[in-house]
C-alpha cells in the first residue's frame, strides 16, 4: 500500500535541494510517516504542518514533539479518527527524533530503548520498553489467516542475545555488497521473528535496522520505507513462514528485494500481492501479463484468489474479525473493550469490513448478529 501525502509536503524536493539540514530532516520525516502504514495508520494534517516547520528550521524536533502532545491534550472532543491519528502523529515525531540522533549501540538493550521511546504513553495495554511475558499469534492476510511461529516468551532474552552476538562477530569484509545484503536480510528477518514486544515490533525493527545500517556505513534510501512499509512487513512474514504440507517454505526473496532497493539503489517492484501465498497459483492460472489475465477471470474460481490478494486488513480489523468469529452477538462496546480502541474507531473499521465484503449484519440492529464471510 503506497502512502498518499494529502498535505503536499514534498519530502523529495527538500532532499533534492541538497541543503544538508533540510535533507536529513526530510528523510527522517518521510520514513517516520511512511512506517505508520504498517499498522494502517495515517498521520494528521497537523502532523504534516508541524513536520514542515521543523524541516524549515522554525522549530526543533523537541518543540515539534511538545506541540503534538499539546495538540491532543487540548482536544475537548475527539472524532472517530483521533485515537489512530494520535498514535501515528506521536510515533512519527519520535521516529524522526531517533533517526536524527547519531548515537547507536548494537545491543538488545538498544532495541528495548527504541521501543520505549516510540510507544511510551501511546500503548495502554502493552508496556513500552518491556519484553512480552506471554506467547502470541497473529493472523496474517498474506498467509490467509495463518500465523508465523514467534519466539516463546521464556526464550526472548536468550534468543536475542544469541542472534546479536552472532551478528556482532560476523565478518563482512570478505563479502560482496550483494552477499552482504543477503546476510543483513536474514539477520533482520530473524530479529523480527522473535517479536519481543506485544505490539509495535515492525516499527521498532525498522528504526533499529536503519540505525544499524547507517552504523555499517550504508547510505539508506528512504523511499522503500516511506512508500512500501506494508510490503516490508509482509516480506518479513514470508521470510519466517513454513508450511510443508502446503509446500510453502521460508522465503527471503521479497525482503531481499526491499533491501536491495534501499542499499544497492535497485528499483525492484514492491507490490503486496506478490508476497501473498496464493500469488504463485494466481500466476499459474492467469500468467505474468496482468492485463490479459484480467480478461480471463470470468467465473473462474481463481478470480476469488485475485480478489483475496488485493484486500488489506489492519491489525485492529483482524482483531474485530476474530472476536466476531468467537461471539457473533458482540456489541461495539464489547469490541471496544476487547480490541482496545475507541468505540467510534470500532464503528469505522466495521464499516470498512462491510464495504470489503468481509463481514455482514444478519437481522435487526437490536436482535441481529454479525457474520464473517469466509
Amino acid at each position: 500500500m503506497e502512502k498518499e501525502n494529502p498535505f503536499e509536503i514534498d519530502f523529495e524536493s527538500y532532499i533534492r535541494e541538497g541543503e544538508p539540514d533540510k535533507k536529513e530532516k526530510s528523510i527522517a520525516w518521510s520514513i517516520a510517516t511512511g512506517l505508520q502504514q504498517v499498522d494502517g495508520l495515517t498521520p494528521s494534517a497537523y502532523l504534516y504542518k508541524t513536520a514542515k516547520r521543523n524541516i524549515e528550521g522554525e522549530i526543533s524536533i523537541e518543540e515539534a514533539k511538545k506541540l503534538i502532545d499539546s495538540y491532543y491534550e487540548s482536544k475537548t472532543s475527539r472524532t472517530e479518527d483521533d485515537d489512530d491519528k494520535e498514535e501515528a502523529d506521536k510515533v512519527s515525531a519520535r521516529i524522526t527524533e531517533l533517526l536524527s540522533e547519531k548515537s547507536f549501540s548494537f545491543t538488545p538493550n538498544q532495541l528495548l530503548s527504541i521501543h520505549e521511546r516510540l510507544f511510551k504513553g501511546v500503548f495502554y495495554k502493552v508496556k513500552a520498553g518491556k519484553f512480552r511475558d506471554y506467547n502470541i499469534t497473529k493472523k496474517e492476510w498474506v498467509l490467509n489467516g495463518d500465523t508465523v511461529l514467534y519466539a516463546n516468551a521464556d526464550l526472548i532474552k536468550e534468543t536475542l542475545k544469541y542472534d546479536f552476538e552472532t551478528e556482532k562477530n560476523f565478518d563482512y569484509s570478505k563479502l560482496s555488497k550483494e552477499d552482504a545484503v543477503k546476510h543483513i536480510t536474514r539477520f533482520v528477518a530473524n530479529m523480527w521473528q522473535i517479536h519481543p514486544f506485544g505490539e509495535g515490533n515492525t516499527r521498532t525493527t525498522a528504526v533499529f535496522t536503519i540505525k544499524y545500517l547507517r552504523s555499517l556505513g550504508f547510505n539508506v534510501n528512504n523511499e522503500p520505507f516511506e512508500k512500501h512499509s506494508w510490503y516490508f512487513r509482509n516480506a518479513l512474514v514470508r521470510a519466517n513462514y513454513t508450511n510443508m504440507q502446503k509446500g510453502i517454505y521460508m522465503n527471503t526473496e521479497y525482503l531481499e528485494k526491499f533491501f536491495r532497493n534501499i542499499l544497492l539503489g535497485e528499483n525492484n517492484e514492491l507490490k503486496n500481492r506478490y508476497t501473498h501465498i496464493d500469488y504463485d497459483e494466481y500466476i499459474k492460472k492467469f500468467g505474468e501479463n496482468e492485463k490479459s489475465s484480467e480478461k480471463n477471470q470470468s467465473i473462474n474460481d481463481t478470480a476469488k484468489i485475485a480478489q483475496k490478494i488485493t484486500v488489506k486488513i489492519t491489525v485492529n480489523q483482524q482483531k474485530i474479525i476474530d472476536v466476531i468469529k468467537e461471539n457473533p452477538f458482540a456489541t461495539q462496546e464489547e469490541l471496544s473493550n476487547i480490541v482496545g480502541i475507541a468505540r467510534l474507531n470500532i464503528n469505522k473499521n466495521m464499516k470498512k469490513l462491510q464495504e470489503q465484503g468481509i463481514i455482514k449484519r444478519i437481522g435487526a440492529d437490536k436482535n441481529g448478529h454479525w457474520e464473517v464471510i469466509e
